[in-house]
């Protein structure tokens, strides 16, 4: 094969992984908007705060359920039925991607809300005390 031929399948191949990468993040996060429209519309879903129990205790997401990293294997408050939405501190915190991914490892249905707790309170939504 020539260069130009071979360059052009890795593009190729790289735009598939890119729209594949695409596609997994549509399906499997949520915006604090989307989250908050899916909950007005009774959606049967499980919220699950993996944050510090002190910051859990201060502030939250209505109905969510704590469950720290220390507490992961317990799987409290997870189900197999309906989703479980996970959320952490901010955009930047890798802690509900990784609880994600750990509870995916063992077939519970994760979804991701991107953002943590801090995009929900930009956004004012509902804060429970």
């Amino acid at each position: 094969m020539t260069v130009e031929i071979i360059e052009k399948l890795r593009r190729i191949e790289s735009l598939h992984k890119a729209k594949a990468f695409f596609d997994s993040l549509l399906d499997f996060t949520r915006g604090p908007i989307e989250l908050q429209s899916m909950i007005e519309r009774g959606d049967k879903l499980n919220i699950i705060d993996v944050r510090r129990p002190e910051d859990y205790a201060k502030e939250r997401i209505p109905g969510a359920v704590n469950l720290p990293e220390d507490r992961w294997s317990t799987f409290k408050g997870l189900s197999k039925d309906r989703p479980n939405v996970v959320y952490c501190y901010t955009l930047v915190c890798q802690l509900s991607t990784k609880a994600a991914r750990y509870f995916a490892e063992h077939d519970f249905p994760v979804l991701l809300l991107t953002g943590g707790i801090e995009e929900w309170k930009k956004n004012q939504l509902p804060i429970e005390t």
